[in-house]
């Protein structure tokens, strides 16, 4: 605007230069106004991530009904169970990260920490020694000894997921609790993506047409309904031969020969006497006669995917979905 005034000649009336300089102010205040202003894109993400930053004091409650309250974010962090060191490695907290159970070994750096003993019942000198701020546990863990631990003064997080839903709702928890819930977000994000993945994949199998799953962690160990494993094999769209019972339980073999599966997965890890649990399951009496035996579908998926109840737990899902359907994940 100021180019175009100054191109203009002196012949110009004193009123003409007015309404020009007039029109050159509104101009430059209007676009002062927009220049003081962000885009709405930016003002967003800027909310945004404002909203993803914990405000602490914060007060949250664990599996147990005990509630925890954070002045500021946690800067030593012991997990003694596999899943739950996970999720916190997950969320970028390696350097927070103190202490992990004898059993932890991913991701590689979880094998750099200093071990605290086993995931039900850890070395109760070294927690203490390390002076955690806060201490995490997760399924394999029984209330009883978490409160013992808390008897002798050690701040112990109990988590206990029933489903993929509970998995998420504990990641975004530990976002919270340590400040990372912008990555928390990211995660679940892709989390739920592979959970639509599934769903959208076999959406098409009829009530009919489902196959019927067995499926073995441990010699002779299955699950029922009411745990996150029994969900994969839900989600994934088929059906739990074990569902008639609820939690993990020992199998009876005759009902899975009478449930006669199509599938039977298994942890690929599972050694014992130096036979695999493929080996101990088909030499089983009256096994040869089930479904999933004569078609060779036995099939070893990744015992970690398969049991941990973390933030892999989704592969751990996709895994279970093209073993039952391998033709739709083609």
């Amino acid at each position: 605007m100021i180019k175009n005034w100054k191109a203009l000649t002196s012949l110009l009336s004193a009123a003409m230069l007015a309404l020009a300089l007039a029109g050159c102010g509104n101009a430059a205040t209007k676009e002062g106004a927009g220049s003081s202003q962000q885009p709405a894109q930016e003002q967003s993400q800027e909310q945004t991530q404002a909203d993803l930053k914990t405000q602490y004091p914060l007060t949250v409650t664990d599996a147990t009904g005990e509630s925890f309250t954070f002045e500021k974010a946690p800067t030593k962090i012991v997990s003694v169970s596999p899943a739950e060191t996970e999720s916190l490695f997950a969320l970028g907290l390696d350097n927070e990260i103190i202490g992990v159970s004898d059993y932890d070994d991913y991701p590689e750096a979880a094998k750099t920490k200093t071990k605290m003993g086993g995931v039900t019942k850890p070395n109760e000198e070294s927690i203490i020694a390390a002076d955690a701020d806060i201490v995490f546990t997760g399924i394999s863990m029984s209330e009883d000894a978490v409160k013992k631990l808390r008897e002798l003064g050690i701040t112990i997080f109990k988590t206990d997921p029933k489903s993929i839903d509970d998995v998420i709702n504990n990641i975004e928890t530990f976002g919270k609790i340590t400040d990372h819930q912008e990555q928390a977000q990211k995660l679940v994000t892709q989390m739920k993506k592979d959970v639509t993945d599934v769903t959208e994949a076999v959406k098409a199998v009829k009530p009919e047409e489902k196959k019927k799953v067995y499926i073995e962690f441990s010699p002779g160990w299955t699950v029922g309904k009411g745990e996150f494993m029994d969900e994969l094999i839900n989600v994934a769209g088929a059906t739990n031969i074990a569902a008639d019972k609820e939690s993990w339980y020992q199998i009876n073999e005759e009902n899975v020969i009478a449930s006669n599966p199509d599938v039977i997965l298994y942890a690929n890890d599972v050694v014992e006497d130096n036979k695999t649990l493929d080996q101990i399951i088909k030499a089983r009496s009256g096994w040869d006669q089930i479904t999933a035996v004569k078609n060779n579908a036995v099939i070893g998926l990744d015992a970690n995917l398969l049991s941990r109840p973390g933030p892999r737990v989704t592969q751990g899902l996709k895994d279970v979905a093209k073993a039952i359907y391998p033709d739709l994940f083609k």
